[in-house]
Order: structure tokens, then sequence, then C-alpha cells
């Protein structure tokens, strides 16, 4: 079975490809089809996001496409970044840029220390259909300045406090184990398996 994941990012690809190891699947991502245009993602969740990308690219690419739709969301910002915690603060300074705004606005709110959590949404689309879809998310809050070298995008910032350090800070086993992107696609998993039955 050839399954496009529709990312063309790196270290999300790498996060996936480790999680449905072992499996009869040849995974596929965006860089094969440089030519198709990405979807407007106009979708006020998550859900509606992967949806959006699961159909466009599966429609564009004619082949089984999962894609997902991930974020941050911190309480004592009503929920923001969220769904736009990819463009949150601009392109330019990339993520450190992102830090300080965040940091900055949960000090005028004097809740540096507020709850969070990285929610990852993902669909699986077919022939203009659904075919699955998974929610993961993990809890935790924001830590009290960027730390770790590890991970990707808000890792550094978000605190989990049953391991006592950031998902930077983390393994990428340990990060498999908890993350949001790992829970949802250990479900994914599960309904592949599924169906080779």
């Amino acid at each position: 079975m050839r399954l496009l994941v529709a990312t063309a990012n790196q270290d999300k690809l790498r996060e996936i490809r480790h999680i449905l190891s072992g499996l009869p699947v040849e995974i596929v991502s965006l860089d094969a089809f440089p030519g198709v245009a990405p979807p407007a993602e106009t979708g006020t969740t998550f859900a509606e996001n992967a949806r959006q990308k699961a159909l466009c690219y599966a429609d564009a690419c004619d082949m089984i496409a999962v894609a997902e739709d991930s974020g941050l969301e911190i309480d004592a910002l009503g929920g923001e970044p969220g769904v736009h915690s990819a463009r949150f603060g601009g392109i330019v300074g990339g993520y450190p840029r992102k830090f300080e705004i965040i940091y900055e606005r949960l000090a005028e709110r004097q809740s540096l220390d507020s709850p969070a959590r990285f929610v990852c949404a993902l669909a699986v689309a077919h022939d203009r259909h659904i075919l699955f879809e998974a929610c993961g998310v993990v809890e935790g809050r924001i830590a009290d300045g960027p730390r770790g070298r590890g991970g990707f995008g808000y890792d550094p910032i978000f605190y989990y406090p049953p391991f006592g350090k950031t998902l930077a800070e983390l393994s990428d086993e340990q990060k498999a184990q908890v993350s949001h992107r790992g829970h949802a696609f250990r479900q994914l998993r599960a309904f592949l398996e599924k169906r080779e039955e």
C-alpha cells in the first residue's frame, strides 16, 4: 500500500515514519509532488483543516492521503495560537520570535506558567471520501523559558509535568510515547493494521 503523508516538514515526517515503521506501507511525502498547490486551510478547528488537506491532496495526487493539522493551545491566551500556530507572529524571526510574543502576552496577563496543550487532528482520504479520522492531545503548561535542543516548533516552551521536562528535552522515543502526534498516528497505525487483516 502507498500512503501519501501530506507534509514536506522533514521533522514531522521523521516522527510519522517512526510511528508507522514495520507496516507494509510505502510512505510518500509531498516532496514527490512539487507542483501540487496546498489548500487554503480555512477551517476553524484542527479537524476541519486536516480534512481539507487530506481531501485536497488525495484528489490532486490520486492516492490515499493522510494529512494532519496540529498546534499549541494556551489557556491564558484564549486558546491561541491554536489553528494559527504555524503562522503565529508572522514569518520573520521564526520560532524564537513566536516564543517572545507568547511570553510577552503571558506576562501581561501574569500567567507565565499557563496550562497548555498540543493538539493533532489527522484525516485519511481517498476518492473524495474521508476514510478515517483521529485526534491526539497532550496536556502540559508553558515552561518558564525555552529549554532543550530536540523536537521542533513549540516543543522548547511546552513543559510536560510527568517527565519534568519540555518536549524538546525528551528523546525521540519518549516524545513519541506522549506527544499529540504520537497519540493520533498510533490510532492511524491500528486502523492500517486492521485494513491489512
